[in-house]
This record gives structure tokens, sequence and C-alpha cells, in this order.
């Protein structure tokens, strides 16, 4: 019978060691070269995600475009895995599936579940086929995995992992349990230990863990193609583990718990029901999560309910409404994995969080925006009545500044789900509208997290928090607050188009009238030249240059009407200055000079690079062609354009014809947050926006105070 055998990233066998005895009681050597070579995430180009709608199961997966990526437990912001490989050994052939496969594929096997199916192939020696599926009962992901050789050859087929428990590559511990594979590590906020365990059904033949790049099967392997019949652990170091299949058709089991050998247990229980019946469970719950969706137009369809179930999926379980940006580390192949402090994207972002709950109260979902509002409110305000910029699920703060937008947000959403209570009011809404009375307009970052200053986002949405605050305190007989919210509000209103917009800014010459709002001005004197420090290597330019399409949530937010012409002018310059053209339709950068991206040869941002298209705005850009009374289905199959082939949403796609990096094509997610929750949020939107022919999400009391009322301009 042909052999292919998988095999997942590192471990070793070959250096002589001491030797132990293992928990099972077999003789176990100590794998030398501790602690291995450093260790580092994987690309947050994400092909899938997924895990189950049941809060029984706490895990979480990732894909890469070459298999299984970083996996989360028990908490949504906790990865405890690097990567799942597989090496392909015979006929005088070595191979790794990541490495030297040419063709591959990923993609959706259903349109109502996140089902996804991976193959990697060399076209010519082997072929290797897998689909996911996390159990709804237990803590546990069940990969099914077929391995053919193409050429009739006789190949053995190893399964490579790389932990990286407790969001740390470095410090595990890896052994095994009879022929189950176990890896752990302590939870550096709790103390806690974590653990993983790695099975096979049929059983692997032969299993060890060793230290990554030293001692680990793949160096074995590469190096003579056989790896060492004896079994070895490796503690506290940067730890591969090595599992040789036992047939062509293998079910592998990824399991977790507090301690080794209940993982191993979690595992043998989830192997014993096998992965038909988990994945007709795992399918059936995401299928009655789609039935009540509802119907959209045809052309959106698929996608919209893809879009859906993502934002579900980044729903925490333990921390209910807890919604994480994305399950990626924008282009984590660089980042530092040796110590548990990266957050990625991970993190709770109140404005994302805005966005994705938002979208919910589109679907008609108010359970769960009210689950994001009271996650807000009760676990990541401040007691000043603030919110941090980002923080862990559990409210800890990650980045230090403060954004007035998302202070601003989370009132807009307590009007919006009517929460007219006077202890919502007096504990979350009031301290939240006094610390925007007591330290706005100026925001000390504004949306892009990197300026300080008068950002015509951040005060549009300072200005409808104000509003909301007001309508709910005079609905419990707090005139007096009403009246001063009200008051700023008004005035703000006013100043926006004082503070941050120009007349004499360099791209509107020849313009018979000149004028258009900028990113943001670092006083209220729009047309004063000052000099702007770009963040990531975008140097330093005059204000007045930069400009962002920002100055739009004025409109959304029922500000300014679409036709003011100041917004109308500003749209001419954003349109000439940072709208890319691609075969998709249009996109927008975030402004001029963004260094946030990509550097030019295609490489990872590290510090500086290039900003790219950020999907989400083409939403924006449709929902203010809506609010204006036009078609907005050209930006809405823009977005599905650029969703690509398994319905993830990007951060940001590539925006050259002719890319050096031929990993990229333009229109095309990069390396940096797919998906992005915010783009799927925005592309929900925006679907319901067109089937309602308004901006659903724009609160009433705003706009009948200023845009409904047609302001004098």
């Amino acid at each position: 019978m042909t052999k292919l055998v998988s095999m997942a990233l590192a471990v070793a066998l070959v250096c002589p060691g001491l030797f132990s005895l293992s928990p099972s009681g077999d003789a176990t050597r100590e794998a030398p070269g501790r602690p291995g070579v450093k260790s580092t995430w994987t690309s947050g180009g994400k092909l899938g995600v997924g895990t189950a709608v049941s809060r029984r199961s706490r895990v979480w997966f990732t894909l890469g475009a070459t298999g299984l990526t970083e996996v989360y437990y028990p908490t949504v912001d906790m990865p405890n895995l690097r990567a799942l490989d597989f090496v392909i050994v015979g006929n005088g052939y070595v191979g790794c599936a990541s490495r030297d496969a040419l063709e591959r594929e990923t993609r959706r096997t259903r349109d109502d579940a996140l089902s996804f199916a991976q193959t990697l192939s060399d076209g010519k020696r082997w072929r290797i086929a897998q689909r996911y599926a996390c159990d709804p009962n237990r803590d546990a992901l069940l990969i099914e995995v077929e391995c053919t050789a193409l050429d009739g050859g006789n190949y053995e087929v190893f399964a490579l992992l790389d932990p990286a428990v407790a969001n740390s590559g470095l410090g595990d511990t890896g052994e095994h349990r009879g022929r189950t594979l176990v890896a752990s590590d302590r939870d550096a906020t709790t103390n806690q230990t974590i653990a993983m365990a790695f099975a096979a059904q049929p059983a692997f033949e032969v299993v060890s863990s060793g230290f990554a790049g030293v001692s680990d099967g793949w160096t074995d392997l590469a190096a003579d193609g056989r790896l060492d019949g004896r079994e070895q652990r490796a503690v506290d170091g940067n730890v591969v583990q090595i599992g040789k299949l036992s047939a062509p058709r293998t079910t592998l089991a990824l399991a977790f718990a507090d301690r080794p050998e209940a993982a191993a247990d979690v595992a043998a229980a989830a192997l014993a029901e096998g992965f038909a019946a988990i994945a007709g469970r795992y399918e059936a719950e995401w299928q009655a999560f789609t039935a009540r969706l509802p119907r959209v137009a045809a052309e959106y369809r698929a996608q919209f309910a893809v879009a859906a179930m993502t934002l579900l999926a980044h729903e925490d379980k333990t921390y209910p409404g807890a919604g994480v940006a994305s399950l990626s580390i924008p282009w984590g192949e660089a980042a530092d994995a040796d110590r548990p402090t990266s957050g990625g994207y991970h993190l709770v972002w109140s404005r994302d969080l805005y966005h994705v709950a938002t979208a919910w109260l589109a679907l008609g979902d108010r359970d769960a925006a009210g689950r994001a509002l009271d996650y807000l409110f009760k676990v990541q305000q401040n007691a000043d009545g603030s919110f941090p910029q980002n923080s862990w699920l559990d409210g800890r703060p990650y980045w230090p500044s403060v954004q007035l937008d998302e202070v601003a947000y989370p009132i807009i959403l307590a009007w919006q789900l009517e929460r007219f209570d006077r202890q919502t009011y007096t504990q979350h809404v009031r301290p939240a509208a006094e610390y925007i009375l007591r330290h706005g307009p100026y925001t000390p970052q504004e949306r892009w997290e990197e300026e300080e200053g008068y950002s015509p986002s951040t005060i549009a949405a300072e200005i409808a928090g104000l509003i909301c605050a007001a309508d709910i305190a005079r609905r419990l007989g707090r005139a007096e607050d009403a009246e001063r919210y009200e008051r700023t509000a008004d005035r703000w209103a006013e100043g926006v188009q004082q503070w941050c917009y120009t007349t004499t800014g360099p791209w509107d010459e020849g313009e018979a009238e000149r004028g258009y709002y900028l990113r943001i001005n670092n006083n209220r004197d729009p047309n004063d030249g000052f000099k702007l420090d770009i963040n990531n290597g975008g140097g330093q330019h005059d204000e007045r240059a930069i400009v962002d399409a920002g100055f739009l949530e004025l409109v959304r937010l029922g500000i300014v009407p679409p036709d003011d012409p100041k917004i109308l002018r500003s749209l001419r310059i954003v349109d000439r200055v940072i709208r890319v053209e691609t075969p998709m339709g249009p996109g927008w950068r975030r402004y001029n000079y963004d260094g946030y991206g990509e550097r030019a040869d295609g490489s990872g941002w590290q510090d500086k690079g290039i900003g790219r298209i950020w999907p989400l705005l083409t939403g924006e850009r449709g929902e203010y062609v809506i609010a204006s009374g036009g078609d907005a289905n050209p930006y809405a199959k823009t977005m599905l354009a650029f969703a690509g082939p398994t319905g993830m949403i990007p951060e940001q796609v590539w925006d050259q014809a002719y890319p050096p990096d031929a990993r990229y094509r333009i229109g095309q997610g990069t390396g940096s947050a797919t998906p992005l929750a915010w783009s799927m949020a925005q592309f929900v939107r925006l679907v319901m926006c067109i089937e309602a022919r308004r901006v659903v999400e724009q609160p009433a009391v705003v706009f009948q105070r200023y845009a409904g009322k047609q302001r004098p301009r």
C-alpha cells in the first residue's frame, strides 16, 4: 500500500542524548540544542478562519496558503500554535509541503458554514488534501488528511507541528504519551498551564519532540531521509513535534486542556467519534446560524453569509461580546514569538467592535450587538469614562493612547440599542460624554492611530456621541446634561468646517473654488502649513498636503448632508490623490504618504513601508453614495472581488499592476490582516444599506438635528 506520511514542521531524533522515562513509561531521551532557533508567527494573510458556534468549544483555527496556522484556546486572544506542515520522504526524495508545493488551493466546501478544504501538491510526486472541523462539544480541532502518491511511489509522510503554547514559541515543553504528542506552557498572565495534544487515527507510528532548527524531525529527514526511531522530549524551548502517519488517510486531532493528560484524553475522545460525525455537527450549527440571516440579492448571498459567520467567529466565548479585530498577526512571519507579548490584531478595539455591532444591528441581531455593548461598558471602559486604544479580552490595555472616536462610538451604540435606563446612563454613557467634553474635540490619536490634533472623522464621532448622550439624558430628566452636550456638539459641528478645511492647500490649484478637508490639523488653523511627521517612515509633510476620506463620517453620522459643497470638493481631491483603479473596481488608500503596508519590493512592513488599498474604504464610499441617493452596487461588487475565492475580506489589498513580489496581484490581499472584522462588517452593512436604500446605522437623532435640517452652508 502506498505510504504518504504527513508532517507538521520540526522535531528531532538523530543526535545522541540523555534518556529519561516518558509519562507512559517508555525510555525517552532529552532533545539536544535547547532552546532552538528564534520563533516567529506566520503571515497575517489568512485564507480561512473557523470555530464552532457552540460556546462549549473554545478553539479557533486559521488557515494560511500552505495549511493550518495559529490556533487559539481558551480565548480568542491566546494563540498556541504556529503551524502544521508535512514532510514527504521516499524514493531518494525529501520534500516539505509548505516549501515545495507548486499547486495550492484553499476553498470553502459550503457557503453556509465556515468549512474549508486545502490541497497541496508538487505536481508530480505527491498531493496532500486536508479538511477542518472544530468539535462543537470539546476543545478540539480535527483535520482529515488524505495523501496520494501521484507517481505511484512509496512515500512516508510526517506531520510536523510547531507549537507556540500560551502565545509564545519559547518556553514550551514537548513530550509524548504513548503515540500522542503533548506540548505545554504557562499563561504569563494567569500562571495557569495550557496543554495541547496532537494525536492521529490510525495512531502515529513514530513520535518525537525536539528544538527547532537543531533537533527537530525535519532537520533529520532533510539530512538523510531518516528519522531516528527513539522517542525524544524537549523541555523549555522552541519546540517542534513530529509524527509519522500510518495510513494514506488519517484524521489528526489538536486538543486542549489545563493538563497534558487531560488534553490527550480530549483528543482521544474526538478521534473516537470520528471526523465525519464531528464535521457534520460543526456544519449543522453554522447552517442553523446562516438560516436566520436576512435574505439579500443573490449575487451577494454567499459572501454576505461568510462575512456574518466570520464576525461571529471573531467573538470570544469566555468574554461574550468581545470581538477581536482579526484572527491574525500582520506580517507575523517577522513578528517575535519568543515572548508572550504579541497582541497582533487579536485584541479589542472599541472602534472596530462598534462597526461589528452596527453590522449585527443591520442583520437584526440585537442580542449580538448588545453583547458587544455590554463588553465595552462592563469590561473595557475605564473609571474616568474613556476607553483604551485597544485591550486584551480581560480589559488590560495593550497600547497606551486614547482615541476620542473610540470613546464616542459606545455612546452611539447605546442609543442605537435604546439603552435608555438610568444605570447605563449614570455608570457608562455620562462618564464617556463628560470625558469627551473635558478632552475634545482634540484627540491624542485619530482613527488611523497615528496623529494627534483635530480630525474630521473623530470630531464627527464626538458630535454624534454627545447628541446621543443628550437624547438619553433628556429621556431621564437630566435636562442640564442634555443642554451642555448639545451646546458643545453644536459648537463643534460649526467648528469642524473651520478647523479642518483648508483653503490654501496644494491640491486644488486651478479649481474655481478652493478648499478641502485635511486628514488632521495640529491646531485650529488649517492654513498654517504645519509640518506633519507621518508615522511608519512616511516622512514630514505640510499637513495641508495630507488628505483622507475621514470627513465622510460627517455624512454617515448625519451631521452634514451629502451634497454639502465642502464634501463634494473634498471628494474630488481624495479621488485625485489616493484613489486607485483596479480590475475589481475602485479602491482607496488611507491617506497619501501612508507608510503602513508592504515595502516597495513586496517584503513585509517592518516599521516602514507603503500603505496599500483598504477595502473597507470602498465600502465607506458606497455608504456615502447610498446617502446621496445613488447606486452603491458597484462598490459592493468591488468589495466582493477583493474578498478572493474564500470570502475573507482583507485589511489591505495590493495596489500595483506588476508587483515586484510574485506573491501578490493587484486587488488581492497582502500579508497585513485577513480577514479584518471591520472589513467584513462594512460589507454586511453596505449590502443592508443597498437593501434598505438608506444608511442603516445612521443615528436618527443626529440626522434630525443637523443634516436633516439642511443647515445653511
